[in-house]
């Protein structure tokens, strides 16, 4: 059975692995991998808009890896569009409604190798997650005979989850930056206008990922601090001494 200074930290592995595991999903689930700021180049260009009227012109836009939001503002105040896999409905909203379905149609347009890969890696950094965390509990619970069972098992198996976690964040970088991924989204199914990105900034989801591969690193500290030796502690045995006295008693 292995030390309680041992279990402590192979319990806070455990710990941390499965927190890595919830935050994927949570990244999966909620749909703010990217915010940014769309002009409607043909609005601006129609009227001849000057610096201060371009505002009417600046619209809001985020997604996530299923689904995104987007409001266009081309002059005549927000509008919204909503796909579904049957048929697509557009309606004028209200300036603070929006919401704009963008996946699965927005898909077949993009990089769907690259796309699906991001899906692939997450889902499989899922089952690695799991996997770093059964390794912890089963050497807080026993010292295993195979080394492959061990603290080198545990660190492999983090190792390769922070691996995929932060291929899957390098993979959107790439369709965010070389494959124009928000002006794509931003652009989906508009016949008349033309939308240009002017900002774009990372949002919770996309850090949640990078925390999750966080974990994974501060586990290979956590099971290296769990192999850091702790002083023994010796009882000091004094020596009874005989005296002359003593003898005489």
């Amino acid at each position: 059975m292995p030390g309680w200074f041992k279990k402590a930290w192979y319990g806070l592995a455990s710990l941390l692995s499965f927190s890595s595991f919830i935050l994927i999903i949570v990244a999966l689930v909620v749909p703010h991998w990217l915010s940014g700021k769309i002009l409607c180049q043909t609005g601006v260009d129609l009227v001849n808009a000057t610096d201060r009227e371009l505002v009417k012109f600046i619209g809001d836009i985020y997604y996530g890896l299923f689904r995104g939001c987007k409001v266009r503002q081309c002059g005549l105040g927000s509008r919204q569009s909503q796909f579904t896999k049957k048929k697509e409905r557009k309606k004028k909203s209200l300036p603070s409604d929006k919401g704009e379905a963008v996946f699965p149609h927005l898909v077949k347009e993009l990089n769907a190798g690259l796309h699906v890969m991001i899906l692939l890696l997450l889902f499989l950094a899922l089952a690695l997650a799991l996997v770093s965390m059964g390794f912890a509990i089963l050497n807080m619970i026993q010292v295993p005979y195979q080394a492959v069972n061990g603290p080198g098992g545990i660190c492999l198996w983090n190792v390769l989850a922070g691996g995929v976690v932060a291929l899957a964040i390098a993979s959107f970088m790439a369709a965010v930056k070389f494959h124009d991924l928000t002006e794509r989204i931003a652009n989906f199914q508009e016949k008349l206008f033309q939308f240009v990105v002017l900002e774009e900034q990372y949002e919770e989801s996309f850090w949640i990922c990078v925390a999750s591969a966080s974990a994974h690193a501060a586990n290979l500290v956590v099971v290296a601090i769990s192999h850091i030796p702790l002083p023994e502690i010796k009882t000091k045995i004094e020596e009874a001494t005989v005296t002359a006295e003593d003898i005489l008693y």
